[in-house]
């Protein structure tokens, strides 16, 4: 993939103009189911997700909103996204929608003979008698642990695959693949999907997503035992600080997420059954993955959050037999070791789709399907993106916009809708596998909380970038204390 244009200016505090972007158009659609609808299948227009620049007058040209002057963090001026979703998929070849569940099937096959030939090659080869040192049979373990994580986490992006109808035409061997696999890597199959399509129905969307929600101006203040109007004058957090919040975040991120819904909205007293009365967000909230009466779902899923719980209840019953046969110390290797890259690879990847500082999140009023899914950002990591992940890094900006496409045709998809989407498609693929990684520490630095423009109009008000207090990119607003 061509990476954006990048300049850097000498100080942290002026503005980057580096990537992306080229751009267009947006009308609102609803946005269509991830797991059950055809690819084929186009979303239905709906006048609760249509907001002011979406609406048009009768010769069809679009009504012209004033949002006064926007600009993402980085300084680069923001335009709201005015093209449709029937101009997506209209761009998109019709071949690239087709789906082959023995293709699909090919790729588990691959991806289980590299964890079993990995697992057999160390554990006859590393031993005592081969390699005496205990430093280097280490080393060599955790070079295993880095492999099977990433070999592991590939199988993860299959089931991932399957959660979204793009492994295979067939329902039923979508989710059974998906339920085997995800089960296998502790994750609640039937239960994830759930949240995962109403995170993709809603995405950068500050009320509603279900995935690395930002804390806006107030609630970060709120956090820091701050006023609002203190943030644009707190000093510097220090690295030490961001670098304790990074590892907290990619060691217990994934599982905390599935037990508080860390990250998520915490609305869910409007869920609509009243299942989210006196819920939120944290331990002992009663919102989670795994219990049926969770707000994350409805009376109706019920069955399906209990047959994810018998799949993770198999696996680790499974687990303890291996545990107690071969020695907990063995099983922490062969598979929990392995188990934790999984789970980093999973926080780091989704981290980085949804946290950029040229990225924007709206309010419910300014929200609408299209505009949540320029909201997303395409990023690079060399061969371990594009083969061991499937591309799900590399392509994620098409997959919230036709999550059905299988990941072996979102390349030529992804090329296809470019040319739509204009200045509002995001990429930052620059510095290659390289600048991946940097980017976590980069997201973590600049994006700290949303707020809106100062320069804002009404509605430009529901359009928020990320600030921060380490000085870096635009400065937060200056506020006025409240009498």
């Amino acid at each position: 993939m061509a990476s954006t244009t990048t300049s850097s200016l000498p100080a942290a505090r002026n503005p980057i103009l580096r990537r992306t972007v080229t751009s267009t158009t947006v009308d609102s659609d609803s946005a269509p189911s991830t797991g059950n609808v055809s690819p084929l299948d186009s979303p239905q227009r709906s006048a609760s997700s249509t907001s002011l620049s979406s609406l048009a007058s009768d010769d069809n040209v679009p009504v012209k909103v004033d949002y006064g002057k926007l600009v993402d963090t980085y300084g680069n001026e923001f335009q709201v996204p005015d093209f449709t979703i029937k101009d997506i998929r209209d761009a998109i070849p019709k071949h690239c929608f087709e789906r082959s569940t023995l293709r699909s099937l090919s790729y588990v096959l691959r991806d289980m003979v590299l964890l079993a030939t990995t697992f057999v090659l160390f554990h006859n080869l590393n031993t005592p008698d081969l390699v005496p040192s205990k430093l280097a049979r280490g080393a060599l373990w955790g070079i295993y642990a880095f492999m099977q994580g990433l070999f592991g986490t590939g199988l993860w992006v299959l089931a991932h695959e399957c959660g979204h109808s793009a492994f295979s035409p067939s329902k039923t061997v979508n989710n059974l693949v998906g339920w085997i696999l995800h089960s296998a890597l502790l994750v609640p199959y039937f239960s994830w999907q759930m949240s995962h399509s109403k995170h993709h129905k809603a995405t950068g969307n500050l009320e509603r997503d279900m995935v690395f929600v930002p804390r806006t101006r107030e609630k970060f203040a709120s956090r820091l035992g701050k006023f609002v109007h203190e943030l644009d004058e707190l000093t510097e957090e220090t690295p030490i600080s961001t670098l304790i919040h990074l590892i907290g975040q990619q060691v217990i991120g994934w599982p905390n997420y599935l037990l508080t819904n860390v990250t998520g909205h915490n609305f869910h007293e409007r869920q609509r059954e009243g299942r989210g009365k006196g819920k939120q967000n944290g331990y002992g909230g009663g919102v989670n993955h795994f219990d049926p009466r969770s707000p994350l779902y409805e009376n109706k899923d019920a069955g399906k959050v209990l047959l994810s719980d018998l799949g993770l209840g198999i696996t680790i019953s499974v687990l303890v037999v291996l545990g107690q046969k071969f020695g907990w110390a063995n099983l922490g290797l062969w598979y929990f070791l392995p188990y934790l890259w999984v789970n980093h690879w999973l926080v780091a990847i989704t981290f980085l789709q949804h946290t950029d500082p040229s990225l924007p999140h709206y309010t419910p009023s300014q929200w609408n399907f299209v505009r949540g899914c320029a909201a997303t950002i395409d990023r690079e990591f060399g061969f371990i993106g594009r083969h061991l992940l499937h591309g799900i890094i590399e392509t994620h900006v098409l997959h919230h916009y036709v999550s059905t496409i299988p990941f072996y045709n979102a390349d030529e998809a992804t090329e296809a809708i470019k040319p739509v989407m204009g200045r509002h498609y995001r990429s930052d693929t620059s510095e290659g596998p390289i600048g991946f990684i940097t980017a976590m520490w980069k997201s973590a630095r600049w994006c700290q909380w949303v707020e809106p423009n100062e320069n804002a109009t009404e509605a430009g008000q529901g359009v928020m970038f990320f600030r921060n207090q380490n000085g870096l990119g635009m400065k937060p607003a200056k506020v006025q204390p409240t009498q």
